[in-house]
Formats: structure tokens, C-alpha cells, sequence
């Protein structure tokens, strides 16, 4: 099974290229990834019907006890088959439904196909976390396959609203996923065998599950978003909303039954509304005049049927329910996909137009008429073993009196015979519209279609009428979902039964349908002077517009695009919630103020430091004495005995006070502030409130510990595990490997971001010396210590800068590349080590300008931290190679002649990566906060000299 699903999954990846290669003829290949499915689903039948199972398991979360589990039931292998062999006749239905020259066959391709396996993938696993990650992934997909089209309105219009819709139902489905899962057990197997009790948990996650059910199978209120959908090709309609997505809450209702039929609301929501929303869909039916729009509300009509059906819970009903899914997938089916022929043929869907077409589209026509009488219940086909089957479950319940009272089950039964005389109606409208030679119309003129564009809808109408002939040879396959089930034994499927009440009402619904198209102009007359009062799309859009209006209202509230007001709410919550728990319910530890003079004397320095910011005016100032707060804490953890956190601490505050002073050049020097200000003092108490909420914090925290904290079996784990002496190294490159591969993908996300809006057409921009000299028009003149600065204006040269520049910028390198390979045992590491290549090369842009940065290093900031990502993420995969586990580390100790004793780790190399992409970071910052404003401010300069 899940080799099946790999299958889908390849296919769909493969779609663009071959597409590329084949273009349309690529649908017939993609057609085979559903085609294995369905032979092996046709090749496991006698297994399943003999009650054999087939399952698989493979380990997901093993922490949680979550597994992706898959077992082949009764329902999921005849919704297997719909969804396989629909698929695969959907694909080859395709190749001529789309042109060779269709840009977007790339995309329409590669989701079609991804969606087939997803959808196969919700019916055949058996834990409902999985079950729901596939279901979203129907959602996502079939959002992008209904908004095909992304230049329509209309398209996007729809595919947005069937994505709100079902994500909505989704969520709530998921809430009742956890809550049964918390209480009960994820397996969906284990939760048939043993029934939880029906307590107050299990009714609402039930009726949450439900909810989720009825929005993908478009019951009121939910049913407005499926004939929106019909903007989608007709291929999606045919596939989605006909044999696949909108099954997906049928299946689950089905799959639910069994032991949940009884469960308070279940009826309500089942039968209720379903059999409401079969006689909506019905009556909107007649009203179209589009006969894909008309298909769309009888499929709305029809779900309403199935889900009522499924939803009773006797054994009669539950057979006659997975008929109908059966007979439904394919009469539907059949009818979109000659739609979809009609549309191309004739270029238009108007049954006011459309006459003659039956003649011209024998192929197709005579399929399709099979397929609407299966869809209308007319013997032998098989929707008529079905609705026979149904009416007989309800005829049972009202003279039984269950599993409802007779009363209700007979309104039920009264509300089926009204609702299947609305079928019977729009199914002669559909036939007639589409076919017939109307009286007043002029033929339309059809083109012949390719014979392979009508052997879908021919093998499907086909089906429609064999599945009805073979019924009881298909009972003893489709009678194993009805055993659980409570009632007497239903009988075999078959088409005749004898003259019963069931065949009589039948009958009579199939008459009164005759009757109203027959009146088909009273009944239209009749409809418009009855007010819409089931309008599930304007409640939608009223909903929707609330929705916009209150986010509207609420971020002009909020967002007010001013930053203190922003940091002053998160900085106000903070001091409320965790601050004001800290100092009211926290115990204060024993406080102890310094181990060494030294620790208060940097105390000191800090706080005055703090307090003079206050007092500046100069923003150069109030940079440096923030930058004096960072080294104080710099100079903190070396006194604590923490050299390694030390040194990065006072890089990482070195590279700060280096990006705001580049900054700062582009701002005022003296901060625009009134010492009297009312907001002064406001931030002066939100930043006492937080200081002393972060300490009380602090405090508490180191005070509560009651267990071993895990750090301190961190010493052992890191020479055992890490083979490495340098704990804090150690940590970031073995033991919590994972978490730095996250946080260098992110930091590089956000370097390569930032640095690109700041300055995009300076990212990548680099400069030699020889067009420099054309820009500027300087010339060496005597010792060139370094070849930008020679070009520098005179006034903005320092020949001590660029000499202490040249002696000391291959010291820091060496430095640096000493920080990389010692890290592992001595303080250090790739961070360490980047930061300080990184402000070797700030040195050369201070000494020599931003043509010697360029000198320094003429590479590309992205490729240097594209690189250095890949080393990153290839040293952390490689074990995969030699048998081992991601970011597995492994020593290799050997000797050399005259160098000694070697100990190389191989988590040097990820050290390698970090090392390159803080290299890239920083020359990306230099470049477009450096690099970029120079050259604004030269090209200011410039515009000044010729104005003047």
C-alpha cells in the first residue's frame, strides 16, 4: 500500500518533465500510477471479501506511539477502486481534453496526480492523525486544481471558497480527532473493536468529526462551495466532485457508523441533513441552465441522499449505502466527463442552445443516458438496486420503530420519495437539455470528437449498467461493511425483489418526476415566486465580510505603524502576566551579589552605562554605551569560568556596534528628544517594570529546580558522544545538531532577506579597481598598501589604518580559521571563528573603502552562504552514506610523523559550514549596509556637484 502511494507520489514529481517531453500525451503515462492501484485493489478482492484484511505498518513518532498505518477494509477498497479507476480513466480523458500547447499542463499534471494518491492514501490508513493529514492535503490540492486558472476571478474566487470551507470542517474535525485519540486511542481499527462509552467527550468529538465530514460533502450549510467549484476543468469536477474529494465525508460517515449511529445528534446531522439537503439540491437543480451548474446541485442533491442513507446504522441501510457510493461514483462521473466532450464539441453548456447532439455524440450520448437513468433509479442499472435498497431500509425502520421512532422514519421515508422525484426531474431536464432536438433551435453544429476523448464517459456509463445487471454478484464483496451493523440480515442485491412497497414507491417517485419536466415551465414559474431561503453563499460572504471588516478594524486599532507602541504592548504583557506571577507566587532563592570583587566592579560599569544612555543626546554615544552593557556581560561569563560564551559574546556585540554605527551615518547626530517629555518618563518605568520583572524571573526559575538538570550529565556526553572537550561546542554541533541546522537555515533565511531588502541591486555588486579609478579618477600615488584605499579621496584616507589594516587582516584570518579547527576542545568554534573573518574583512572596508572589500573578497555574499548551508546539511546527511544516523559524529585519531597525536571529529565539517555561512552574513551586511549607503551617499554627492 504504501508502495502504491510512493508510486503517486514519483509520478507527480516526474509530471512537469514529462509533460515537458510529452506534453498532453504525458496524462496517459501518469494514468499508470492509479492503474497499478486498481489491479492490485482487483487482484486482493476474494481476500477482502473473505474478511482477510490486508495491513501495514511503519514507525512515525515512536515517542507518541504514532505509526503510519494502513488496512484494506470493505469501504476502503471499494472507495479504493472509485478513486484508482476513475483516476486512471480521468488521466487518459485528459490527453485530449487539454492542448499540446497549454502552458499550465506543467502544474495541472503534477497536482491531479498528487491529489489521486492523497485521496487514496485518506481511505486506505487506519490512525486518524493520518487520516487527516491526508485530508488537508485533498484540501491544498484541490484548492489549486479548482483555481486551475489563476488569471479568472472567477477560479480564484471559488477555489478560495471551497479551501475556507473545508479547512473550517477540518478543524473542527480535528479537534474531535485529538479528543477521541486523548480519551480513546488514535487506530481506527482499535476504535471499532472497542466502542468508547458514550459519555460527554465522545458526543462532541462525534458531532466534530461530523461537521468536518458534512463541509467536504457539501451538505447545507456547507453546499454552496461544490457548484462554485464547477469553474474548475471539467476533469476536476469529474474527478473531485464526483468519485474522489467529495467522498471523503461520505467515507467517514460510513466509516463512523458502525458504532456511533446511536450517538446523541447523529441522526439530526446524518439523516436530518442530509435528506434536507437532497431535496435543496434537487429543487436548485431544476433551475439550471447550465448543465454542468445543474450537475453540480445534483451531485449536492445526491451527497445529501448518500450521507442520510450511510447515516441511519441498520444493516439493510448500510448496504444499500455503499451501493449508492458505487452507483454514484460512476453515473457522475460518466455525466461531467460527456460534459466536458459536449463543452469542447459544441463550445457551450446552455441547454437553450444545445439541440440535435444526442445524434452527433452517439458515442457519448447513449453512455450518458445510461448513466442519468442509474442517477434517477431506473431498473436495471444501478442506481435503481440502490434507491431500492434505501427505501427499503427506511420502509423497515417506520414499521420497526428503529433505530428512530416510526413517525420520523416515515416523514423520512415520505422526504426520500420527494427528493427522488426531484432526481428523477433534473435527470429527464439534463437528458433532454443536452440531447434532444429541440423544436425553435437550430442544430448545433458539433465537431467529432478524438475516439480516445470518449472512452471514459463510454466505459463508465458502461459500468453504470453492468453494476446494476451483476448486483448479486457483488453482494458478497459489499456485504461484509453491513455485518457490524445492527437489524435483521438485508437480502442479496439483486433487481428484483417482488412486488413490494419499495418497488411501488420507487415507481411512483420516477412517475411524479416524469410529471414535473413534463410541466417543466409551471414548475419554473412556481420556483421564482418562492423566496431563496436556503442561501448557503450569502451567508458565506456575510460571514466573510464580517470576518474582513472586524481584522480591518482591529489592526487600525493595533497597527498603528509605530514601533514603542508595538514594543511597549508585548513589553506591558510580558511585565503583567509572567512578571507580576514572578513577584507575587515566586520564592526568592538566597541571593549571593559576586563571587570576586572583579564581578561587582563590572556590575557597576554596566548599570552607570545604562543610566548614561538615558542621559545623551548623541546617538553615537548611546550606541557605544549600550555596546559597553554587552561587553560588561562579555567580560561577566569569563569571570563565571565561561571563556567559550565569553568570546562569542563579545563578537556577536562587536558585529552589532559595526552594523549600527554604518547605520547611523544615514541619521541625525543628536537624538530629537525633550527631557520634560510625559514619554521620556513612560519608558523609563516600562524599562524599570521589565528589568525587574526579568530578574525576579531569573531568580525564581533558578530557584524552583527541583530535578537533576539535563546539562549536567552534559560533560560526560560530550567527550563520550562528541568526543570533544568544549561542552558549549560540543552541544551546538553533536548533541542539539538539530536545532543549529534549523537555526543556520533560518539565519540565513533571514540575513539573505533583510540584506537583499535593504539594498537589492548591491547585494551581488562587486567592484575592481580599474573601473573604480574611472568613477573616482584617482591614481596610486606612492606606497599602495592597499589597492581601494589608493583610489580614496585624500581627506578620507589614513595611510596608519590601511598599514595596521595590512599587518593585522591575515592575523585575524589565521585567528579565525585557529577559533574553527580548536573549537572542539579549546574555546572556539564555527560561529567564533566566522565572526572573526567576518570583521576582518569590516577592517578593510573601514581602511580602504568598498572597492577594497571587493579586493578582500570578489565572491558572491549568497554563494558563500549557499555554500556553507550545503556543507552544513551534506556533513549531516553523509552518515547516511556509511550506514549511520543524520549528524552522526565519528573520531578519527591517528598519527602523523612530525605533527604528532591527530584527533579529527567529523562534526568539523558542520563546523565548516557554520563558519562560511557567518562569513557570508557578515560580508552580505558590509555590502548593503556598508557598500550600499557609500554609493548612495557618492551618487548624492554627485547630484549636489551638478546642481551647484
Amino acid at each position: 500500500m504504501a508502495q502504491l502511494l510512493m508510486l503517486h507520489l514519483v509520478a507527480a514529481g516526474l509530471a512537469p518533465l514529462l509533460v515537458r517531453l510529452l506534453r498532453a500525451r504525458a496524462f496517459l503515462v501518469l494514468a499508470l500510477a492509479p492503474a497499478a492501484g486498481f489491479g492490485w485493489l482487483v487482484s486482493v478482492a476474494t481476500t477482502v471479501r473473505d474478511g482477510r484484511y490486508p495491513t501495514q505498518s511503519f514507525s512515525w513518532v515512536p515517542g507518541l506511539g504514532l505509526g503510519i498505518d494502513f488496512r484494506l477494509t470493505t469501504l476502503s477498497w471499494l472507495l479504493g477502486l472509485l478513486v484508482t479507476g476513475v483516476g486512471a480513466l480521468v488521466l487518459v480523458y485528459c490527453r485530449w481534453y487539454f492542448r499540446d500547447d497549454d502552458p499550465t499542463l506543467w502544474r495541472f499534471s503534477a497536482v491531479f496526480t498528487a491529489f489521486a494518491g492523497a485521496m487514496f492514501g485518506l481511505v486506505l490508513t487506519d490512525n486518524f492523525l493520518v487520516l487527516y493529514v491526508f485530508w488537508e492535503l485533498t484540501t491544498v490540492l484541490s484548492y489549486l486544481l479548482i483555481g486551475h486558472n489563476p488569471a479568472s476571478s472567477t477560479n480564484r474566487r471559488s477555489a478560495m471558497q471551497a479551501l475556507m470551507v473545508t479547512t473550517a470542517g477540518g478543524l473542527a474535525m480535528l479537534v474531535g480527532i485529538i479528543a477521541l485519540g486523548v480519551h480513546h486511542t488514535y487506530s481506527i481499527s482499535g476504535l471499532l473493536a472497542a466502542p468508547p462509552p458514550p459519555d460527554a467527550v465522545t458526543t462532541v468529538a462525534v458531532v466534530l468529526l461530523l461537521v468536518g465530514a458534512l463541509s467536504k460533502s457539501a451538505l447545507v450549510p456547507f453546499h454552496f462551495w461544490l457548484p462554485g467549484a464547477m469553474a474548475a476543468p471539467t476533469p476536476v469536477s469529474a474527478y473531485l466532485h464526483a468519485a474522489a474529494m467529495v467522498k471523503a465525508g461520505i467515507y467517514l460517515v460510513a466509516l463512523l457508523a458502525p458504532i456511533f449511529a446511536g450517538s446523541p445528534g447523529w441522526h439530526a446531522l446524518t439523516l436530518g441533513l442530509g435528506l434536507f439537503t437532497m431535496l435543496v439540491g434537487g429543487w436548485r437543480a431544476l433551475r439550471q441552465h447550465d448543465i454542468k451548474l445543474l450537475l453540480a446541485y445534483g451531485t449536492v442533491s445526491q451527497l445529501g441522499f448518500i450521507v442520510a442513507i450511510a447515516g441511519l446504522g441498520t444493516k439493510t441501510s448500510a448496504l444499500a449505502a455503499i451501493m449508492l457510493v458505487l452507483a454514484h461514483g460512476l453515473f457522475k462521473s460518466t455525466l461531467f466527463l460527456t460534459v466536458g466532450v459536449i463543452d469542447k464539441c459544441t463550445g457551450t453548456r446552455d441547454l437553450r442552445e444545445l439541440s440535435g447532439v444526442g445524434r452527433s455524440l452517439l458515442p457519448v450520448s447513449v453512455p450518458a443516458c445510461l448513466a442519468a437513468l442509474s442517477m434517477a433509479g431506473v431498473v436495471p442499472l444501478a442506481g435503481f438496486v440502490a434507491k431500492e435498497g434505501a427505501l427499503e431500509a427506511l420502509w423497515d425502520a417506520s414499521r420497526s420503530g428503529a433505530p428512530l421512532p416510526p413517525a420520523l422514519s416515515a416523514l423520512a421515508l415520505v422526504t426520500l420519495v420527494v427528493g427522488s422525484a426531484l432526481t428523477a426531474a433534473y435527470t429527464a431536464r439534463f437528458i433532454w437539455g443536452a440531447f434532444a432536438t429541440k423544436p425553435g433551435v437550430a442544430p448545433t453544429r458539433v465537431r467529432a470528437p478524438h475516439p480516445g476523448f470518449v472512452v471514459a464517459p463510454l466505459l463508465l456509463g458502461t459500468l453504470s449498467l453492468l453494476a446494476g445487471v451483476l448486483a448479486p454478484v457483488e453482494s458478497p464483496f459489499l456485504m461484509p461493511y453491513a455485518d457490524p451493523f445492527e437489524g435483521a440480515a438485508p437480502t442479496s442485491l439483486s433487481l428484483w425483489h417482488g412486488l413490494t412497497v419499495p418497488l411501488v414507491l420507487s415507481l411512483v417517485s420516477l412517475v411524479v418526476g416524469g410529471a414535473l419536466f413534463v410541466w417543466r415551465d409551471g414548475v419554473g414559474r412556481a420556483q421564482a415566486r418562492v423566496p431563496s431561503v436556503v442561501d448557503g453563499e450569502r451567508g458565506y460572504n456575510r460571514v466573510m465580510r464580517g470576518v474582513d471588516r472586524w481584522a480591518v478594524e482591529t489592526t487600525a486599532f493595533t497597527q498603528r505603524g509605530s514601533l514603542p507602541i508595538y514594543l511597549t504592548g508585548i513589553l506591558l504583557v510580558f511585565v503583567a502576566l509572567p512578571g507580576v506571577a514572578a513577584l507575587t507566587r515566586g520564592t526568592m532563592p538566597s541571593i549571593r551579589l559576586w563571587d570576586s570583587p572583579a564581578q561587582a566592579v563590572v556590575g557597576v560599569v554596566v548599570v552607570a552605562a545604562c543610566v548614561l544612555v538615558l542621559l545623551t543626546r548623541r546617538r553615537l554615544t548611546a550606541v557605544l554605551l549600550v555596546s559597553v552593557t554587552g561587553y560588561g556581560s562579555s567580560l561577566l561569563f569569563i569571570l563565571h569560568g565561561a571563556p567559550d560564551l565569553g568570546i562569542t559574546q563579545m563578537l556577536v556585540e562587536t558585529v552589532g556596534l559595526v552594523v549600527f554605527v554604518l547605520t547611523l551615518r544615514r541619521l541625525p547626530a543628536k537624538f530629537t528628544r525633550h527631557p520634560d517629555s510625559p514619554a521620556r518618563t513612560w519608558r523609563i518605568l516600562v524599562g524599570v517594570a521589565v528589568g525587574v520583572s526579568v530578574a525576579a524571573i531569573a531568580l525564581v526559575s533558578s530557584g524552583a529546580r527541583k530535578a537533576l538538570p539535563v546539562s549536567a550529565e552534559f560533560p560526560a556526553q560530550a567527550y563520550e558522544f562528541g568526543h570533544g572537550k568544549n561542552i558549549v561546542n560540543v552541544t551546538l554541533v553533536d548533541i542539539r545538531a538539530w536545532d543549529t541546522l534549523g537555526e543556520v537555515s533560518v539565519l540565513v533565511a533571514a540575513a539573505t532577506g533583510i540584506a537583499s531588502l535593504v539594498f537589492v541591486r548591491t547585494r551581488n555588486t562587486r567592484l575592481s579597481t580599474a573601473s573604480a579609478k574611472t568613477v573616482t579618477g584617482g591614481e596610486p600615488e606612492g606606497v599602495t598598501w592597499l589597492r581601494g584605499g589608493s583610489i580614496m579621496r585624500r581627506e578620507r584616507r589614513s595611510i596608519v589604518f590601511e598599514v595596521v589594516t595590512r599587518l593585522i587582516f591575515h592575523v585575524m584570518l589565521a585567528a579565525s580559521l585557529y577559533l574553527l579547527f580548536s573549537g572542539h576542545n579549546q574555546p572556539g568554534g564555527g560561529f567564533a571563528g566566522g565572526l572573526v573573518a567576518g570583521l576582518a574583512l569590516v577592517v578593510r572596508y573601514l581602511a580602504g573603502g568598498r572597492y577594497e572589500l571587493d579586493e578582500a573578497l570578489p565572491v558572491d555574499a549568497g554563494l558563500v552562504v549557499g555554500l556553507g548551508l550545503l556543507v552544513a546539511i551534506g556533513s549531516a546527511v553523509a552518515p547516511l552514506a556509511f550506514g549511520g544516523t543524520i549528524l552522526e559524529t565519528t573520531s578519527f585519531d591517528f598519527s602523523w610523523p612530525i605533527w604528532g597525536e591527530v584527533h579529527i571529529v567529523s562534526s568539523l565539517t558542520f563546523d565548516v559550514g557554520v563558519y562560511l555561512i557567518v562569513v557570508g552574513m557578515m560580508l552580505d551586511i558590509v555590502r548593503s549596509l556598508g557598500t550600499g549607503i557609500d554609493r548612495q551617499m557618492a551618487e548624492e554627492e554627485r547630484s549636489q556637484e551638478v546642481v551647484s
